[in-house]
């Protein structure tokens, strides 16, 4: 069986293949004018549907694909090929509830079902899914599953964009949870983190120019997406995007922390995704939705491209939670400072942002600016989330630090208020 094998390694002089155990060279791609694309490629035989196959570049190696679309060894094991094709999937009548009507819940795969039942994948997260169906949720909300070094983790330390974590189920696994997900009619909404990669089996370096240091995030080199070299980094983003939609059937992304999306370009990468989404929802005949989580207080987030905004369908926004948290915790340090009174809560029903223009005690400086007439539908609260757990010393969740009165009051706010909860 004949197999296609592309790269992108713009910066290589030379690099090979390794195939079920044999080598072959690759060779430069030219386009119609004879000049070099960056990418390499090898048409090699095999005798395997799905083969294993790693890197040389300029000797150095053998490194998995940047593309691999599973790593069934881990982050620093050779790439396999998956047959797409061969999944039979069978949820063609199915469309996500408009946001209007959605109803979110936030899960993590390793942690959803106890371990201790034959719990932490993706087949019993998927067990447990009748009783989110009953609940009234419409939308799962997962935490990133690309593959990451160990075999759990929040998710947000993944090097293998492209490869669901092998330790939850990879690729077939996470097929099964979306087909079982949309039988109960539940759209599934996937955390993808574009803004960085993890240290550890991150080889992307290796092959081309995927960072830069001409900006910096707390978790290490920017994302290259403006500068030299930085077409190739884009189509890796985007090309990873459409893959989550094509050959997972995933309804909605959220776009994990844009704010450290650093693009100077005259096309942000925002607005490319929001257009790739919108070309792939006409060919595919369903409806997919882009959600942002940013803590800039823009609303140009959700406007339409022709308003000059990136046109999101929805945006993820931390003020309503902050008010919540503050009234009924009695904490008000680090960024909760300036949410603590009922007139920031009801500022936060009225118009989404607490600050809006307004001076942020916790930023010192003003944050922000109005919505306006954007419908409350384009914006996501929530009472709590990972990050509002996870950073905090000891992981408190809520229901630990109140009342079961208190929760309560804190699921009614979340419930009644106007944007998505």
């Amino acid at each position: 069986m004949r197999h296609l094998f592309r790269v992108w390694a713009p910066d290589a002089i030379e690099l090979s293949i390794e195939v079920e155990g044999v080598t072959e060279p690759m060779m430069r791609e030219v386009d119609a004018n004879a000049s070099q694309t960056g990418y390499w490629r090898a048409v090699v035989e095999c005798d395997s549907r799905e083969p294993r196959y790693a890197f040389r570049v300029d000797g150095d190696g053998p490194f998995p694909d940047p593309r691999a679309p599973r790593l069934p060894d881990g982050v620093h094991g050779p790439a396999q090929v998956v047959d797409h094709a061969a999944f039979r999937w069978d949820d063609a009548t199915f469309r996500a509830t408009p946001l209007s009507a959605a109803l979110f819940y936030e899960l993590h795969i390793g942690t959803f079902a106890p371990r201790a039942s034959g719990g932490g994948t993706f087949d019993s997260a998927a067990d447990k899914l009748p009783e989110l169906a009953a609940l009234g949720v419409t939308h799962v909300e997962l935490m990133p599953v690309a593959s990451a070094s160990g075999s759990r983790g929040w998710g947000y330390d993944g090097v293998g964009l492209y490869a669901p974590h092998e330790s939850y189920g990879g690729p077939n696994g996470l097929k099964r949870f979306v087909n079982r997900a949309h039988e109960l009619g539940i759209a599934v909404c996937l955390d993808c983190v574009y803004n960085h990669l993890g240290p550890e089996g991150n080889y992307l370096s290796r092959f081309g120019p995927y960072f830069t240091n001409a900006y910096g995030t707390p978790w290490g080199d920017a994302i290259n997406l403006d500068r030299e070299g930085s077409d190739g980094v884009r189509a890796f983003i985007l090309d990873n995007l459409e893959q989550w939609f094509r050959h997972y059937h995933i309804d909605a992304i959220r776009l994990d922390a844009v704010h450290a999306l650093y693009d100077e370009g005259a096309v942000h990468i925002l607005e490319a995704m929001q257009r790739r989404a919108r070309q792939l929802e006409g060919e595919l005949g369903r409806p997919l939705q882009l959600i942002a989580e940013s803590n800039l207080n823009d609303p140009r987030m959700v406007r339409s491209t022709e308003a000059g905004g990136y046109g999101l369908d929805a945006q993820w926004s931390d003020d309503f939670h902050h008010c919540v948290h503050t009234l009924l915790t009695g904490e008000e340090q680090g960024y909760y400072r300036g949410f603590r009174s009922f007139s920031a809560l009801s500022k936060s029903f009225r118009d989404v942002y607490v600050h809006d223009g307004q001076f942020a005690p916790a930023r010192g400086r003003r944050v922000g600016r109005p919505v306006g007439r954007s419908p409350r539908c384009r914006f996501v609260h929530c009472s709590q989330n990972h990050d509002q757990v996870g950073n905090r010393a000891v992981g408190e969740r809520l229901c630990h630090l109140v009342s079961v009165g208190r929760a309560k009051v804190a699921a009614a706010l979340t419930l009644l208020q106007p944007a998505v909860p």
